[in-house]
């Protein structure tokens, strides 16, 4: 989630250098503790913002393949494009998002204050793992916790050794790797979790996680092959 400060940092330098900002709201719906606010809702930068949006996300309709872009200047060249490239979506499909977009809300609702809860315990139980600590995501149903103190306790060489580990215990993480490389004297290691799962696979799963890395207290961990 950025902050407004920040949002008003970057149209400040759109405004100044000329340039146009694309902007991922899928998970606009998605998120926690504050209001989302758009960088197109900041003075200058309707114009100038291409806000990228779809159901896949807030309305659970990943299947369906639907998402637009919307831009007042870019609008009908993108229409242009997106039907001589790809030809339309179905109407079957449109009419869905339509509905998703325009009907009822409650239960998507429910989906968010499921995932709010989902949050504050995933990021409680990684906390509690020695070697492991998490912020507190804004948004979204994923962490990206540090996991360098780990790494170096369980003599791995990198966050995607530890995502090896991990996966053959019967736990599926992304290491901060699979997310673009890592800038040049960087040595912190993360991994990606996600929260869509249950609340008892989230438990099962960081207990198998806090016996492999070993809780607090523990120097060695214990490994379960």
């Amino acid at each position: 989630m950025l902050e407004e400060d920040d949002l008003k940092e970057v149209a400040a330098l759109a405004k100044k250098h000329d340039f146009w900002v694309y902007a991922d709201e899928i998970y606009c719906q998605i998120i926690y503790d504050r209001e989302f606010k758009s960088i197109a809702s900041l003075p200058e930068m309707y114009e100038r913002t291409i806000i990228s949006d779809g159901a896949s996300k807030t309305y659970a309709m990943t299947g369906w393949r639907m998402g637009f872009a919307a831009n007042p200047v870019l609008a009908p060249h993108l229409a242009r494009w997106v039907t001589n490239a790809e030809s339309c979506a179905n109407h079957m499909a449109q009419y869905a998002m339509k509905e998703a977009f325009e009907g009822p809300q409650e239960d998507s609702k429910r989906m968010v204050d499921s995932y709010h809860e989902r949050r504050d315990l995933i990021v409680k139980l990684l906390n509690e793992i020695d070697g492991v600590s998490c912020l507190v995501p804004g948004g979204a149903f994923y962490v990206f916790p540090n996991v360098t103190k780990a790494v170096h306790k369980l003599g791995l060489k990198d966050s995607e050794e530890l995502r090896k580990l991990l996966l053959k215990n019967g736990i599926a993480v992304l290491s901060d790797i699979h997310f673009g490389k890592r800038n040049p004297g960087d040595h912190e290691q993360h991994i990606r979790l996600s929260y869509v799962a249950s609340k008892e696979n989230i438990v099962k799963g960081l207990q198998k996680m806090k016996e492999i890395i070993g809780s607090k207290g523990n120097e060695r961990g214990t490994l379960s092959w």
